[in-house]
């Protein structure tokens, strides 16, 4: 991934400056650096480049955008997979299994694409590290539309190779907060209240940042447990999430909290239909719970994250930048 700063969740050539591969050329007088040689105040840093309007013109950006499309299609194909075996199955707790190779797939999955664009696969972990300052939120936007439209390809690949009923009775293994099920005098819509989603969604992805994606982020943790270590703690935690939100609820309809909107995107894109019935709730609880976490690290001493100052990209940094404040 080659980040100075040994974070596990950051881009692949450390912001990539003045590459061969920009498509505008570089200038050859020296970038100002977020920190100076001698650690003092940090240089001044326009809006566009704490925005990282630049990353927009890189072909490194978008030729690593590859391997968040591939990785995503890859992750949906496989988990959307597992999802219907596992129902289908006549297993007494799917869910569990579910969970274990969840966490299996998951796993394999951000050790394969981390080397080329830092392993994300998520919406979340991309807006998170956009918020952090990990990486530019202009790369994130980036990362995001390679994930959905990778998604989208691993949906489109999973109804090329199940049966129309397998596809209609599981909804592709998308995300689902109700479904239509036969009733004593008629269809009737069973499931989770739109609230109870939205938290579940909320709480989720909080935890998930906070027990698992903070290790990637701190660049301390990080670089003593080393990638495989880390990775492996965050597909554990997915893992353990998805059986707490489908154990806890026990709801029939329910396909449990979603954690990846991609994920939910790409079935909702090709099934359609009920898919998109509260589809919203698996985009705005991880928001809400990005910007929560965020609000976290802004909290707590400085100390005990990235050293004494912050990334270039940080939220409130861009803020800043675009008030014309100096940071």
């Amino acid at each position: 991934m080659g980040s100075n700063n040994n974070v596990v969740f950051g881009d692949e050539e450390s912001q990539l400056s003045c590459g061969t591969n920009k498509v505008q050329p570089c200038s050859s007088t020296p970038k100002k650096s977020t920190i100076d040689d001698e650690g003092k105040k940090p240089n001044f840093l326009s809006f566009s480049e704490r925005l990282g309007v630049p990353d927009f013109f890189s072909l490194d950006v978008w030729r690593a955008s590859m391997g968040e499309l591939l990785g995503t299609a890859v992750l949906v194909f496989m988990l959307d997979t597992i999802v219907i075996s596992t129902l289908e199955s006549d297993t007494k707790m799917p869910n569990l299994i579910l969970s274990i190779l969840a966490a299996v797939i998951i796993t394999i999955l951000l050790l394969a694409v981390v080397p080329v664009s830092g392993g994300h696969i998520n919406p979340v972990i991309s807006f998170s590290a956009a918020l952090v300052g990990i990486i530019s939120m202009s790369r994130a936007i980036i990362y995001i539309m390679a994930q959905c439209v990778g998604a989208i390809l691993g949906a489109l690949a999973l109804k090329a190779v199940v049966s129309s009923t397998i596809e209609g009775t599981f909804s592709l293994g998308g995300c689902t907060v109700t479904v239509i099920a036969p009733g004593p005098n008629g269809p009737v819509t069973v499931g989770l209240e739109t609230a109870q989603a939205l938290w579940l969604e909320i709480f989720c992805t909080f935890v998930f940042l906070f027990a698992s994606i903070w290790m990637a982020y701190d660049h301390r943790q990080a670089k003593a447990l080393g990638h495989v270590t880390v990775l492996s703690i965050v597909g554990v935690v997915l893992g353990l999430l998805v059986f707490i939100s489908t154990t806890v609820t026990a709801k029939k309809g329910y396909a449990g909290a979603g954690i990846n909107p991609a994920r939910c995107f790409g079935p909702a894109i090709v099934r359609g239909g009920h898919l998109w019935d509260g589809h919203w709730i698996f985009w705005v609880g991880p928001t809400i719970g990005c910007v929560a976490f965020y609000v976290y690290t802004k909290i707590i001493p400085t100390k005990h994250f990235n050293a004494e100052y912050e990334y270039k990209h940080d939220f409130v940094g861009v803020v800043k930048a675009l008030f014309g404040s100096n940071v």
